[in-house]
């Protein structure tokens, strides 16, 4: 994050007292009325609604868990925009920070990175998002104007009639000959495909960004792949019907599966994906993008984010719901403790064109 939020992310020891305070300042600057001219000062004195950017799934769920909710306790109406990460963030980049059309953006790491390069987010003012105090420090990450609100945690999908857990957590699966056509690995375009990369480059190189390593492991599996695929609906299908026994997979795509299926983090190289709020540059109802943010954070609204739309949450004071507490356990209890880490985003957004380019030549060509 910048200046701001780093400042915060090393006094995060403020007293009980100081959080009540900030946050009594939060909604008296955010939600109060300006007599004078008697508009409320919620959205910066702009009666146009808070303009919601987020992903195309789980739309309807995230509504009631969250939109819902802080419309009903702020008033302020709530205008939900959805669409891919590349696309959204190509709106963006076509406004060039002047009337972006959005207020808050809900997006994942590497986007809000690329986004943040480019100065199509500004900062939050972390005066006006106490919940701040309230969630992870691996969400507080100085690298982005905005927090983390979710994660991803990677992994494997697989068949428990066709393989162990033990079995599934070892890198080495993906080289058995005896499972050779039977297993897909992600693409390096989709979120899942990066953390895959770094966790192949940890494992068995000098560390997260050693892709030469990565690439020499992946194209030496590349033939017993049967999919480098793009669309986990249809990996998961795969699964489901047999055609595969084992995939790698976000922990998001493992919630509800079906009986004989499971979820198991790596042994070792786990990586995880952090989703982030970002306040648009240009927005116009930046107030109240703060107030939407906090609400975001809060333990009622991660709660009934994790309980509806099977969102991780960072507000680790929140329950786990039984689905998810089902997939991953006791990491989602604090998944840094269980040996996940997150990428530096500094490490990607520059190499990205090349790695894709090499993945496609070194690994899928195989």
């Amino acid at each position: 994050m910048g200046p701001n939020l780093k400042k915060l992310q090393t006094h995060r020891t403020t007293t009980a007292a100081g959080t009540a305070m900030a946050a009594l300042l939060a909604l008296s600057a955010c939600g109060g009325t300006d007599e004078s001219n008697g508009e409320d000062s919620a959205s910066g004195g702009n009666d146009a609604p808070l303009v919601l950017s987020t992903f195309p799934f789980g739309v309807e769920e995230f509504q009631e868990a969250v939109v819902d909710p802080f419309t009903e306790m702020t008033g302020i109406d709530v205008e939900i925009d959805t669409g891919a990460n590349a696309d959204r963030l190509s709106a963006l980049q076509l406004a060039g920070g002047e009337d972006p059309g959005v207020d808050v953006v809900l997006i994942s790491d590497y986007f809000a990175a690329m986004g943040q390069e480019e100065g199509l987010f500004q900062e939050l003012d972390p005066e006006l998002v106490p919940n701040l105090e309230e969630i992870a420090d691996f969400a507080v990450d100085d690298s982005y104007y905005g927090p983390a609100y979710s994660y991803q945690l990677y992994g494997t999908i697989y068949s428990t009639e066709e393989l162990s857990e033990n079995e599934a957590a070892d890198w080495e699966l993906w080289g058995e000959d005896g499972y050779s056509g039977r297993l897909a690995l992600p693409d390096i375009a989709p979120t899942a495909g990066q953390l895959m990369v770094s966790g192949v480059a940890d494992t068995y190189g000098s560390g997260p960004y050693d892709v030469d390593t990565a690439y020499e492991v992946l194209g030496d599996w590349a033939p017993g792949i049967l999919q480098f695929y793009s669309s986990s609906t249809e990996v998961v299908n795969l699964l489901v019907q047999g055609e595969i026994v084992a995939a790698g997979s976000l922990s998001g795509f493992a919630v509800d599966l079906e009986e004989g299926t499971a979820w198991t983090a790596p042994d070792e190289g786990r990586y995880m994906a952090t989703n982030h709020a970002m306040i648009a540059e240009g927005s116009e109802n930046v107030e109240a993008a703060h107030q939407f943010i906090d609400y975001l954070l809060s333990v009622e609204a991660q709660a009934s984010s994790a309980e509806l739309v099977s969102d991780l949450p960072v507000n680790l004071q929140a329950d786990i719901p039984e689905n998810i507490d089902a997939v991953v356990g006791t990491i989602a209890e604090d998944p840094i403790e269980a040996g996940y880490q997150t990428l530096d985003p500094s490490e990607l957004v520059d190499t990205r064109g090349e790695w894709v380019d090499r993945f496609a030549r070194e690994v899928v060509s195989q």
